[in-house]
């Protein structure tokens, strides 16, 4: 079998289409070869800031020999049928081949050289290459059909056992030379083929895997931190970012000026991550230290010192810009920075940021007062719903707008305000995922809440609703958050009503799947209408998936659905009949009058467990009753007084699901 090498180098691709350009790359690699006739093996794909690379091993020296047949008319068909396909196979008629009465032009086709496949394949990948964003450049690139790339691409290496695939695409023509590191390295480097690739470049300065360079990162960099007696933060989005900005990753631990550990400390790694790809330290008792690791991109010949000097004063001029924002917004209140948000529109038709707090604070105000929220002050919660988005207008947060929240909480601490209070400021967006921290505290939960609730209210209320795929307003995040936090907090109340119920029945559905709960469980009981408890809602869902799972309620439910088949297709008028019931009708009715008011009973207490082993005594004498009993008897009276019984069993089932909605 034969092993083939693609190199496509270019100019710095930025690190985060990396990733998608690997499995680009991939794709279209296997679409081309499938197209061809080509069976791809072992396909490796491995990217650096300036190249892309491919090797695929297993390939065969050629396609297989095909026989194409194509079925044509009938013996006898009109001439115009048979010449129409005769002009379209470009066959004449003693060439065509019969078959039980039809037609049919069968073609042989010789295979192709795989390294021919390769030539017409590269130039074809390069084109159609879905980068987010491309470029033209030089004199070709005032025609809007010259080659476009992520960047100017500059060379490329095709290797088909060893001998470069004769191909050529926006004028450059494929070959064997490839260079190495940007600093490293000078001059051209041949490549033999795909067994020397890697360790040529690496004798180059380059490690083309990606994946070797990322555990280089983070075990080099966790070493350095702990040679200065510290802990790397760990950081894998980071790890990945600097394996794609470097070929030849050398990370390196700097200091700042420790006057800078006065900002809290996701400031400073925040300050330090986005803006200078740096990872960050702590020290033995978890507090952030006054030191940053960042990666070059070479091995310095004075170990680092000038670069780790040069981003300690860039990361300098970062931090002190993060300390004056830090020390302004401290001198205003969060009372005082509240008044701006009149300013700041919410949406056109709710109004300003403003107008929503005045909103979220009476509706945390009233949870509190009605006893939904256990536990907590109905002032605290109101007075955190109040100033909750005050740090929308601080400096630090117009800067990093990922702090919004996680600020306010600062900014109230240091004002005195409390745990309580600033606690609710910094957390009331959570959960913000479904990985995400669940609010537990009482006046946090409040205006968690009471903001979600708000939010999905105002919306639905002037119509602006999740459509499809849209959902510009995160409406749907909103609801699985309250969901999490009335469920998480057994909190006791109804929700919603109409639409937005549905709305969050649906959202249940989703954010219970990940528990393993079945969706149609969720709607059997929603079916019933008038269960806005969530907490109640899910209880009951809960005992019935137990229910069902067993073979008391696998039965029940086959006879409820053969009870309710039956009485969708009849119509029939309670009566009374002379003759005596027989004793399946007799043991299936006094199951019905005990079961129910034990049902009835236990649904009070919410026992909804208790419910399903009441329903669960009427599993023998459905069964018995449709073994021995002919529903739909002669004797009018009869049917209609067993029809009555089917109606009073579909009636006790329906006290805790509507079984019509259970798959199975």
């Amino acid at each position: 079998m034969s092993e083939f090498l693609l190199e496509l180098r270019s100019e710095e691709i930025p690190a985060r289409m990396q990733a998608g350009a690997r499995a680009d790359l991939e794709k279209l690699f296997r679409k081309e070869m499938e197209a061809a006739g080509v069976t791809a093996g072992e396909v490796a794909v491995w990217s650096t800031p300036r190249r892309l690379a491919l090797i695929a091993r297993g390939l065969p020296e050629a396609t297989a020999a095909v026989s194409e047949e194509v079925k044509g008319p009938r013996v006898g068909a009109p001439p115009q049928a048979l010449e129409g396909f005769l002009r379209k196979t470009g066959l004449t008629e003693d060439q065509l081949v019969e078959r039980d009465g039809v037609l049919f032009a069968i073609t042989e086709k010789s295979g192709r050289a795989t390294a021919e496949v390769l030539a017409e394949a590269i130039p074809a990948i390069i084109r159609a290459f879905p980068w987010p964003k491309s470029q033209r450049w030089g004199a070709p690139s005032i025609s809007t059909e010259s080659l476009r790339w992520v960047r100017p691409l500059s060379a490329i290496v095709a290797l088909f056992d060893g001998q470069v695939v004769d191909c050529e695409v926006g004028g450059i023509k494929a070959g064997r030379l490839t260079k190495g590191h940007r600093f490293h390295s000078s001059g051209e480097i041949s490549i033999d083929g795909v067994d020397d690739y890697a360790a040529k470049l690496r004798a180059a300065h380059v490690i083309v895997d990606h994946v070797e360079r990322q555990d280089a990162i983070r075990a080099k960099a966790s070493e350095a931190a702990a040679a200065a007696g510290l802990k790397l933060v760990e950081d894998e989005g980071l790890v990945i970012e600097n394996a794609g900005l470097t070929e030849w990753p050398v990370p390196l631990l700097g200091r700042f000026d420790e006057q800078f550990l006065e900002v809290p400390p996701e400031v400073i790694q925040l300050t330090a991550r986005t803006n200078q790809k740096y990872f960050v330290c702590e020290d033995a008792a978890g507090k952030l230290a006054n030191a940053f690791v960042c990666t070059a991109n070479i091995a310095a010949a004075d170990g680092g010192a000038a670069i780790v000097a040069g981003n300690r004063k860039v990361l300098a001029a970062r931090l002190s810009d993060a300390r004056f924002f830090w020390q302004q917004d401290r001198k205003t209140a969060l009372s005082d920075q509240a008044k701006k948000l009149e300013r700041i529109t919410f949406h056109e038709k709710l109004g300003t940021v403003a107008d929503k707090v005045e909103r979220v604070a009476k509706l945390a105000r009233w949870l509190v007062e009605e006893g939904v929220i256990k536990g907590a002050s109905a002032d605290e919660a109101e007075l955190a719903a109040r100033l909750c988005k005050a740090d929308l207008v601080t400096e630090m947060v117009g800067e990093f707008p990922e702090l919004q929240g996680l600020m306010g909480g600062y900014y109230a601490r240091a004002e005195g305000l409390g745990d309580a209070v600033s606690d609710a400021i910094r957390d009331h967006y959570k959960p913000v995922g479904q990985g995400d921290d669940v609010p537990t505290a009482p006046v946090t939960v409040a205006v968690a809440l009471a903001d979600k609730l708000d939010t999905i209210r105002s919306f639905f209320g002037i119509d602006e609703k999740p459509t499809g795929s849209k959902d510009p307003f995160a409406l749907r995040r909103a609801a699985l958050g309250i969901i999490q936090i009335v469920t998480v907090n057994a909190l006791r109340f109804g929700v919603a009503e109409g639409d937005v119920l549905a709305f969050f029945a649906d959202r249940l559905k989703v954010q219970q799947r990940e528990a393993g709960v079945r969706h149609d469980l969720i709607d059997a009981v929603f079916a019933l209408g008038g269960e806005d408890d969530l907490v109640r809602l899910l209880a009951r869902v809960h005992a019935l998936q137990a229910f069902v799972g067993t073979e008391d309620g696998a039965n029940l439910l086959a006879g409820y659905k053969r009870a309710a088949n039956i009485l969708k297709k009849e119509e029939f008028e309670a009566g009374v009949t002379n003759s005596a019931p027989e004793p399946a009708e007799a043991a299936l009715s006094a199951a019905l009058h005990a079961a129910g008011p034990q049902a009835d009973a236990a649904i009070a207490v919410e026992d909804f467990a208790g419910a399903m082993a009441a329903l669960a005594t009427l599993r023998a004498p459905i069964d018995a009753f449709f073994e021995s009993v002919t529903v739909n008897d002669a004797d009018p009276a009869k049917r209609a007084a067993r029809l009555g019984l089917l109606a009073a069993f579909r009636a006790a089932v329906h006290k805790v699901a509507d079984f019509g909605k259970i798959e199975g």
